[in-house]
């Protein structure tokens, strides 16, 4: 689906990110598709959030729309979709993990299951291409340079 987006409101990276990121929804959604692998509308509805109907459908059109998530038919039902983060939704990997690290530390009703902060202690590199080969992206994220920030 290609969807025209509103103009960034800066250049400035943060508020770029924003612009596509920032809102209660979004990154819940990337979330239950990355890290617990769901698919299906019903299965992203379903979480513990309780998101709305209309929103998830929003939300769901808005990161097709930016290339994060890709949609195809459900070769069980052809009539529903399944969804899947793209590997640019992936490079979020590591923001991801570091808002899991930075609400475990300064916010007492955070839960991170044990095995993830585990992994996320141990080898984070190491669990981001471990979540990466498993969605089919292989290879690490790119990395930010001097002339990237």
């Amino acid at each position: 689906m290609a969807g025209k987006s509103p103009p960034p409101r800066s250049q400035c990276p943060i508020a770029c990110a924003l612009d596509v990121l920032g809102d209660r929804w979004t990154l819940v959604v990337l979330r239950d598709m990355i890290f617990m692998h769901k698919q299906r509308y019903q299965e992203l509805l379903d979480s513990n959030e309780g998101i709305a109907t209309n929103i998830l459908a929003s939300r769901l059109r808005q990161l097709e729309a930016a290339g994060l998530v890709t949609r195809k038919p459900d070769p069980q039902a052809p009539r529903r979709a399944l969804y899947a983060p793209t590997a640019k939704a992936l490079d979020l990997l590591p923001v991801m993990i570091e808002l899991m690290r930075w609400s475990t530390r300064h916010n007492a009703h955070t839960y991170v299951p044990p095995q993830f902060m585990r992994k996320i202690k141990g080898d984070a590199p190491g669990f981001i291409a471990e979540l990466r080969r498993s969605h089919g992206v292989a290879g690490s994220q790119p990395q930010g340079g001097p002339g990237g920030l």
